[in-house]
């Protein structure tokens, strides 16, 4: 039977339904409702809103509560009153209780008297400073937790909604939107973060991300030039003359009967990003001074995370504009492998990192593959990426094989170490073992593929019929350490096969599951599944390997296709060391350009061929070779021989006999150099048919 509760307490207990079962005298006196109109009505009915409601559930169900609550007035039922959870109020008509609610037993017991108790004292000053205290302190915490200036700026309107304004909106200047530095040379804000006690924050007149510009007049535009908040109601003439100037500003005003705001500067290290708008309309009391200091400190602390987020993203996409800058937008026109590549920066709070990749066309129609790892992050990755990146490129365009390449990029990550060392400040992030490399040379007359590696994951190669393997190459130490050799494998690749090249970011998420062979297998399964393209292929390994989440690391992946050169467009003699043999070098040389329907070009071949092949025949050693590709659209000329002394170009004096011979043939061609071989050396001269 429902009953008064007797003590000096304001007392009141409620049974499993909700229904109030007991309703003390101190709860009439405080209340001023009779026990008899309170008795057996739904706790449920009288309380407002959905966290009140949910809050009473949960003690019901054995959890604990205690905190501020508040008498409102109102017009629903023959009881006229409603309970709320509340923010700290100053000022107002309707008394303010601090409450604990206690579970008295747990739910289920039969028959049940009383579920839950909740007894409460009118809130006195010191309850709503420490209310502010617990306000500010669950800000300090949740305010923050990320690098993102729109979740930054979100959490922001999250706190101040839930104890404090009706509704919160953060705006900042343009600039600061996109992570750049904040300019007042402008009022043009864009509303990066909202929130309202009402669902879809319909008194707000900009939307979520909108681009909203502010009359100079405006209390905005004050609050932006003088750094100082300010605090303004229905009545302030500033704030009607504003708002009768915008009409959407005075639709919501009156529709929803906004009567108090407050605008406090976001303020950091001595610059203004933006403005953060406090507004009350369901409440009935305005806001104070001391709403404004609170507001003030709950801004200042918002405001140090989002210039934090706004540097953070400033600097990681200066580091990815970098990154990018130093990465190939497009792979050079070569017919030896069709490529398809991905690099996907790390999304956490290191920045990206010094994952890099590369193709770079070499003589002979034979094509480099390079991918390789900076360890560290950030700018100073990036540009020690760009600094192996460049170094690759300069040794292989004078065609070093892959071991002696990666022999002497190691001496040159050596180097700058030992130059930078004294200097701390200066040291690069590709110091020591902090830099990887796997670089690999496929020749599509050949059809044979040489690698080397430095420390990286070796690669994976996938048959034309689907099958996978992972070839063994020989470890090879990370850059920098120095003195370790390097070793090279030569691999037969068949045409139609794909080289797959990665970072070690492609294995981490499986690395990170404790189980690194699983990488491996699911990097299988994703390449032998058969893909209309390689770029629907470098799609589904990347979604395979990582999932929907963003990597943990910085992931590189470059897939090529091999192609070969059909055996017609290959043309190769063995020459004697006589000079007779320059007239038959020229000779076979016409018939071939005839057969190959390219007669235009013989004239300049027939050229370069005497010229190239009479300098193996005078100064080099058998075995001599020539040796003609047609690429395409670029015509290859190659003379061979035993001899590794290679010819340098220079200008011939008026009276010198000789020293004119490369002078023409550099002239003549598009492109010309020197390769060395276990045998010797190769000069070759391309031509643009």
């Amino acid at each position: 039977m429902a009953t008064r509760v007797p003590g000096r307490a304001a007392t009141a207990t409620v049974d499993g339904d909700g229904a109030i079962t007991g309703w003390s005298a101190a709860a009439e006196r405080m209340s001023g409702f009779p026990a008899d109109r309170m008795l057996g009505r739904s706790a449920f009915d009288l309380l407002a809103g959905d966290p009140p409601i949910a809050l009473l559930r949960a003690v019901v169900e054995g959890e604990p509560f205690t905190g501020m609550v508040r008498l409102i007035r109102s017009e629903r039922g023959p009881v006229a009153v409603e309970l709320a959870i509340v923010p700290v109020r100053t000022a107002g008509s309707d008394p303010t209780w601090v409450v604990s609610a206690q579970p008295l037993q747990p739910l289920g017991a039969d028959p049940p008297p009383a579920i839950a108790e909740a007894s409460g004292r009118k809130a006195r000053p010191e309850d709503r400073a420490r209310r502010r205290l617990a306000m500010l302190g669950a800000a300090g915490l949740r305010i923050g937790s990320t690098l993102e200036v729109q979740r930054t700026a979100q959490e922001l309107a999250d706190v101040g909604t839930e104890d404090f304004a009706d509704f919160v909106g953060v705006d900042l200047l343009d600039p600061v939107f996109g992570g750049g530095p904040p300019s007042n040379a402008g009022l043009v804000f864009y509303r990066v973060a909202q929130q309202s006690v009402l669902p879809g924050c319909p008194e707000s007149a900009v939307a979520t991300g909108a681009r909203d510009v502010i009359l100079p007049e405006s209390p905005m535009a004050q609050v932006l030039s003088s750094g100082r908040p300010v605090r303004t109601d229905i009545r302030d003439p500033r704030l009607r003359g504003w708002i009768e100037r915008e009409p959407r500003r005075q639709k919501a005003a009156a529709e929803f009967g906004i009567h108090s705001s407050l605008l406090v500067p976001l303020t950091a290290r001595g610059v203004t990003l933006g403005v953060a708008i406090f507004l009350r309309h369901r409440s009935p009391e305005a806001f104070d001074d001391d709403d404004l200091v609170l507001a003030t400190e709950l801004t200042a602390r918002a405001a140090l995370s989002v210039d934090n987020a706004r540097q953070y993203t400033q600097q990681r996409d200066t580091a990815l504009a970098l990154q990018r800058s130093l990465l190939p937008a497009r792979t050079p026109r070569q017919a030896a492998v069709e490529v398809a590549f991905r690099y996907l920066p790390v999304n956490g709070r290191d920045g990206v990192g010094g994952d890099w990749f590369d193709v770079i066309a070499l003589s002979g129609a034979r094509v480099a593959l390079v991918v390789g790892d900076v360890v560290g992050h950030g700018v100073p990755a990036s540009a020690a990426m760009g600094r192996l990146r460049m170094a690759v490129r300069t040794l292989a365009d004078i065609d070093m094989p892959p071991d002696e390449l990666l022999t002497h990029l190691d001496d040159l990550v050596l180097r700058v170490d030992l130059e930078e060392l004294p200097d701390a400040t200066a040291t690069w992030a590709g110091g020591s073992v902090g830099a990887t490399c796997l670089y690999a040379v496929y020749d599509p007359v050949a059809r044979t593929c040489t690698m080397a590696r430095a420390g990286h994951p070796g690669p994976v190669l996938v048959g034309p019929d689907r099958s996978v393997t992972f070839p063994e190459l020989p470890p090879g130490p990370p850059l920098g350490l120095g003195g370790l050799p390097f070793e090279a494998r030569e691999l037969a690749v068949p045409e139609g096969g794909v080289l797959a090249l990665y970072t070690d970011g492609l294995l981490r998420a499986s690395e990170l599951r404790g189980d690194p062979a699983l990488g491996l297998d699911r990097l299988r399964s994703a390449l032998a599944d058969p893909a209309d393209s390689l770029e629907e292929l470098c799609d589904r390994v990347l979604s395979t390997m990582l999932g929907p989440d963003a990597p943990s690391d910085d992931v590189a992946l470059l897939l090529a296709r091999t192609r070969a050169l059909h055996e017609l467009d290959v043309a190769d003699w063995e020459l004697r060391r006589d000079p007779s043999e320059v007239a038959r070098a020229r000779k076979v040389t016409a018939t071939t350009l005839a057969a190959w329907g390219v007669e235009e070009a013989a004239f300049v071949t027939e050229l370069v061929v005497s010229e190239l092949v009479t300098n193996a025949v005078r100064y080099g050693l058998p075995p001599i070779g020539l040796r003609l590709i047609r690429d395409g659209d670029t015509l290859i000329c190659e003379v061979s021989d035993g001899s590794s002394t290679a010819p340098h170009l220079r200008r011939a004096r008026t009276f010198d006999e000789g020293g004119r011979g490369l002078l023409l043939v550099a002239q003549l061609c598009r492109n010309w150099g020197t390769r060395h071989t276990p045998r010797g050396k190769t000069i070759w001269a391309e031509q643009q048919l």
